[in-house]
């Protein structure tokens, strides 16, 4: 499995492109290496695989070696936690999505958030998990 530049990522990140947008990828300066990092408005968006990060629509423990599997899924997502909180200590806002939503819907929301962090950048929130 691919680490980075995944379909769905790739297919986000040409739609933000052509939305005139500019961003980083796979920042390695940043904790937990944001699939997509606006530097600027301090915003990291996470494209999140369904399998590894235990989507509540898709996510699946195999039922091999089960109790292995659910720990290593359940360790991703403390992990997922971890690197969110160090995000927004160095005041960064953190946005999840999943790999199964439509692209240009998480393109729409991406922009909005990145808009009103350009309107406000004094502020820093974190916004809900899955936006």
């Amino acid at each position: 499995m691919p680490r980075a530049s995944t379909r769905p990522e790739l297919l986000i990140r040409r739609e933000l492109h052509r939305r005139g947008m500019r961003y980083r990828v796979n920042h390695k300066l940043l904790p937990g290496r944001p699939d997509i990092a606006f530097t600027r408005a301090k915003l990291a968006v996470f494209i999140d695989g369904c399998f590894w990060h235990m989507c509540p629509l898709h996510g699946t423990v195999p039922k091999n070696n089960s109790a292995w599997w659910a720990a290593k899924l359940q360790r991703n997502v403390q992990r997922d936690r971890e690197k969110d909180d160090q995000l927004s200590a160095l005041g960064w806002t953190v946005a999840h999505f999943w790999e199964h939503e439509d692209p240009v819907d998480v393109a729409d929301r991406v922009e909005a958030l990145w808009q009103r962090k350009r309107e406000a950048p004094e502020r820093s929130t974190r916004s809900p998990r899955h936006v």
